[in-house]
């Protein structure tokens, strides 16, 4: 890919950097898709300049929990290739494996200033597979890939039980989940603890992609991302994964904002989302746009999420809005979907705010991005312009 040097002139630009608050009038020199500057700038001297004077700039935003590519737009439920329902027990699976790049939704994404998102498997299976982080231009895959395998998906609560009671088979209950999940880490602790017995004995042993899997988690070469809305699973995601010392996040904590003190003491980092769906079932009851705000002021790491195509991607500066709308503060909202949701990705180091040495990927608005009549102009990744109004 070819990047020229960018001079984005006169624009009021929103870095997201915790010490620097609100819209200031800034230039930003990019240069082989990283920013280098920000401020007054120096050495743009053939650079192909851009005057953004009456625009404002943010970090593309990040919707850290999608089924994006594996749920594509226009395609029967019968074929999409989110969950795999022929056991609760599947960590083997891939995102990777599946995902579509020609999926409407990813420009849908660019339309609506979402750089980069995490697609997931469903929540269908207790353990139910691994997902990636990409960028949302459409690509050979690889190449859209930050982290190919960012997140072991497992799920708690009514989806796998609602999949498999009707099965005769486990799970039929919470407490089946929590002893599947429990038994496949146990299961995975013997296959590792075998396999370092058979490298010392320098004897063959024989692969399992199953438990590599879930040995990647163990080893905190992959956090748990954990689906659950009720407070009574958040506890025992929490539980279990305290239990295996697992790396982990929680997914949704619809529930979150009724034990938020609990939830700062346990230093959770929470997706919260999507709350601008109805309540379709019975762990939604409590679905509030509270949430965001009691978990800030609790002091809970939180990012917002659409979970597309639950909420259609292109809305989710529609979820920060309403966030606001609720008591959270704006630059918080904005925080909520770029530099909040990169911590929740471990990707912080690439993304999520305006400064050097981060990707140049960035939105551009003709107004405040939290204003309903504001619409996206431009979306850039890695300093190149690929979509624009």
């Amino acid at each position: 890919m070819q990047h020229t040097t960018l001079w984005l002139k006169g624009a009021l630009v929103w870095t997201g950097r915790d010490q620097d608050d609100g819209f200031k009038e800034r230039d930003i020199l990019v240069r082989d898709g990283k920013i280098v500057q920000v401020g007054d700038v120096a050495g743009k001297e053939g650079a192909e300049c851009i005057d953004l004077s009456g625009f404002r700039v943010t970090p593309g935003l990040i919707d850290a929990h999608t089924h994006i590519g594996v749920c594509p737009e226009d395609f029967p439920e019968a074929l999409v290739d989110d969950n795999d329902m022929a056991d609760p027990i599947t960590p083997q699976l891939r995102v990777l494996d599946a995902l579509y790049p020609q999926d409407t939704a990813f420009n849908d994404a660019l339309s609506g200033g979402v750089t980069c998102v995490q697609a997931l498997p469903g929540s269908a299976n207790v353990i139910g597979g691994q997902g990636m982080i990409l960028k949302t231009k459409p690509d050979i895959v690889e190449r859209m890939a930050v982290v190919a395998c960012s997140g072991m998906k497992a799920a708690l609560g009514e989806n796998p039980v609602s999949v498999y009671k009707p099965k005769d088979k486990l799970p039929t209950t919470r407490m089946g989940n929590a002893a599947l999940m429990r038994g496949a880490f146990v299961q995975a602790q013997n296959y590792l603890a075998k396999r370092e017995d058979a490298q010392k004995k320098e004897e063959p042993f024989e692969r399992d992609l199953e438990m590599e899997a879930l040995a990647a988690v163990l080893k905190r070469e992959m956090p748990l991302r954990v689906h659950c809305h009720r407070l009574d699973d958040i506890q025992t995601a929490v539980r279990v994964a305290e239990e295996f010392n697992l790396r982990y996040t929680i997914e949704h904590c619809t529930e979150g904002r009724l034990i938020a003190s609990w939830l700062a003491e346990k230093k959770v980092y929470a997706a919260v989302g999507p709350t601008l769906s109805s309540r379709c079932k019975i762990e939604l009851k409590n679905k509030s746009w509270d949430t965001p705000a009691v978990l800030w002021r609790a002091g809970v790491h939180f990012c917002l999420i659409t979970d597309h195509p639950v909420i259609p991607i292109e809305h989710a500066i529609v979820s920060a809005a309403l966030a606001v709308k609720a008591g959270l503060p704006s630059d918080e909202a904005l925080r909520g979907l770029t530099c909040y949701a990169a911590e929740h990705l471990g990707v912080e180091d690439r993304m999520g705010t305006i400064e050097p040495g981060k990707d140049a990927d960035l939105a551009v608005w003709d107004g405040d991005p939290l204003d309903a009549r504001t619409r996206v102009v431009a979306t850039l990744i890695d300093g190149d312009s690929v979509w624009h109004r």
